[in-house]
């Protein structure tokens, strides 16, 4: 079986030659633009349906869709990365991430907010001063328990 690196690969690939982009993906498919992404770059995995409407989406073979239905191994680099982009949300949960942690835990009492129920939006606002970046995070709060 592929890898999900060269998945990934190939559906960028594709995904560039024929100019398409996530929000139309992700439509084709019935999912989020945010979940769609995510499973192509191989951080979360597609039921069959949804891998085999993709891959027919972007003309990939079953090889591609099987690999997007394998559940994932989510780790990543313990450096800070280097894309500016990335580098300014680990900036921002290095700055805000105790302040989250303390309302969370004020308003909800002791847990986190899960990252399995919970969806996620990236919308542009336009403002004259400068296009804003909107990012809605909801995550189901999970209560640690005591035994």
């Amino acid at each position: 079986m592929m890898n999900k690196e060269l998945m990934t690969a190939k559906i960028l690939e594709a995904k560039a030659t024929q100019g398409v982009s996530w929000e139309k993906l992700a439509s084709a498919i019935g999912l989020s633009p945010v979940f769609t992404t995510s499973a192509c770059l191989g951080m979360n995995s597609l039921t069959e349906d949804k891998a085999f409407a993709l891959c027919e989406s972007l003309g990939l073979d079953k090889e591609v869709a099987a690999t997007l239905q394998v559940c994932p191994k989510k780790s990543w680099d313990d450096a800070i990365p280097q894309d500016p982009l990335i580098y300014r949300l680990y900036e921002i949960v290095g700055v805000y991430g105790d302040t989250l942690k303390e309302l969370i835990h004020e308003k909800f009492g002791d847990g986190i907010m899960s990252a399995i129920d919970f969806t996620m939006d990236v919308e542009k606002e336009e403002n004259p001063k400068g296009d804003r970046v909107v990012v809605t995070m909801n995550g189901k709060f999970l209560p640690y328990k005591a035994w």
